[in-house]
C-alpha cells in the first residue's frame, strides 16, 4: 500500500468519527465580539451598505446598459441581510 492510500484511508476513518457539535454554544469570550458584529451588519450600517450596493449597481447598470450590476447589488443586499441569521441557525443547531 502506497503512502497516498494510507493517508486517504486514515482521513476517511477520522472523518467517519463524529464528535459532538459545540460550535454555537462555547467560546463565551467571543460573545461580545459576535454581538457587536451582528449588530453592525443587521443594524443601520448594514442597511446603508445594502442600499448603497443597490444604488451603485443601478448607476453602473445605467452606464453600461447592462442589468447585471444591479442584480449583483440586489444579490449582495439580500446576502448581507440574511446571512447572519443563516449562520446563527447553522452554528446553533443541535444533533
Amino acid at each position: 500500500m502506497n503512502r497516498k492510500t494510507k493517508i486517504f484511508l486514515a482521513t476517511l476513518a477520522l472523518s467517519l468519527v463524529a464528535g459532538s457539535a459545540f460550535a454555537g454554544t462555547t467560546g463565551t469570550e467571543f460573545q461580545n465580539l459576535y454581538q457587536w458584529l451582528n449588530d453592525v451588519v443587521t443594524g443601520y450600517f448594514g442597511r446603508a451598505v445594502a442600499v448603497a450596493a443597490v444604488g451603485i449597481g443601478a448607476i453602473v447598470s445605467i452606464a453600461r446598459v447592462n442589468p447585471l450590476p444591479i442584480l449583483a447589488g440586489v444579490g449582495f443586499a439580500v446576502f448581507l441581510q440574511y446571512t447572519p441569521t443563516i449562520i446563527s441557525g447553522v452554528l446553533s443547531a443541535t444533533i
